[in-house]
């Protein structure tokens, strides 16, 4: 073997600096492809085998993405805002509606007065704190939501509680009352009206006894009348009074006047206006009849 030769199967590296590439050269001077390695008999080696992972994968049609809405396209219409609720009732309205609103009202302790029927200042100022207290606009006015929720919150008022002032309508008289001169009483809506020949003359709100000293039912007849009386029995002035069954008189009650029907007589039938009192007093006779009913 001469100077400079390379022995076969000595395998040499020749680093090919000028391109920066590392290439590697077999011992017959055959060269390989750059992108693998030749067999040591120059041919190529078999190829691998790829996995079904590495066989790339046929593509699918294309999703075609979603333009987004230009100035000219549609657009969402916003949520309008819910409408105010209606109104139902309000200051300088009145009527029966008015008068369960503020029984209901005072039933829970935010209207302080007797039932009017009459949706003034109080009535305001009672709905404006009930609907603060809930969390609701502080209007005053009575809409469908304050009314739903007094609603909730109470129940159907009696009729005392909705006349618990007076003022109720008088119950149908008796058949007893529709001849001659009767001071006919209806211990239902706590009234006395008085009729001449089956008509009203004057209506009046009057107070009973109490469950205890409870005010006689029937037919009398008034047998005296005393302009200033004072009671022997308990002390008391009785104004006005027209007896009709032992110490039982209709009369001017000034503790009815004052404290309404908190309060009750022991019999007699208690009369709180006293111009009423005082005009009737001046028209009834001795002799007239006294119906009291229920």
């Amino acid at each position: 073997m001469g100077k400079g030769a390379i022995s076969a199967g000595t395998v040499a590296v020749l680093v090919v600096l000028a391109g920066c590439k590392a290439v590697a050269v077999d011992t017959d001077g055959g060269r390989p492809s750059e992108g693998g390695s030749g067999g040591g008999d120059g041919r190529p080696r078999a190829t691998a085998t790829r996995s079904p992972t590495d066989t790339p994968s046929t593509p699918g049609p294309k999703s075609t993405p979603s333009r987004p809405s230009t100035p000219d396209g549609p657009e969402s219409t916003p949520t309008p805002p819910p409408a105010p609720a209606k109104v139902l009732m309000e200051r300088g309205d009145d009527g029966g509606q008015v008068r369960e609103l503020q029984a209901r009202l005072r039933q829970i302790g935010w209207f302080l007065q007797y039932p009017s029927g009459t949706y003034g200042p109080a009535t305001t100022g009672a709905v404006e704190n009930f609907q603060d207290k809930r969390g609701l606009p502080r209007t005053g006015a009575t809409d469908t939501v304050t009314w739903q929720r007094l609603l909730d919150m109470t129940r159907e008022p009696t009729r005392l509680e909705l006349y618990a002032g007076g003022g109720m309508p008088p119950a149908p008289p008796d058949k007893r009352c529709l001849t001659g001169r009767v001071l006919c009483l209806a211990k239902s809506s706590r009234t006395l009206t008085w009729m001449i020949d089956g008509k009203a003359v004057s209506t009046m709100d009057v107070r009973f006894g109490s469950q205890y000293t409870p005010t006689r039912e029937g037919t009398f007849s008034v047998y005296w009348k005393s302009r200033h009386h004072v009671s022997t029995l308990y002390d008391t002035p009785m104004p006005y009074a027209m007896f009709f069954s032992g110490g039982q008189a209709v009369h001017f009650s000034a503790d009815f006047a004052a404290r309404g029907y908190a309060g009750g007589s022991h019999g007699c039938v208690n009369v709180r206006d006293e111009k009423k009192i005082a005009s009737l007093f001046a028209q009834v006779r001795k002799g007239d009849r006294v119906v009291i009913y229920k």
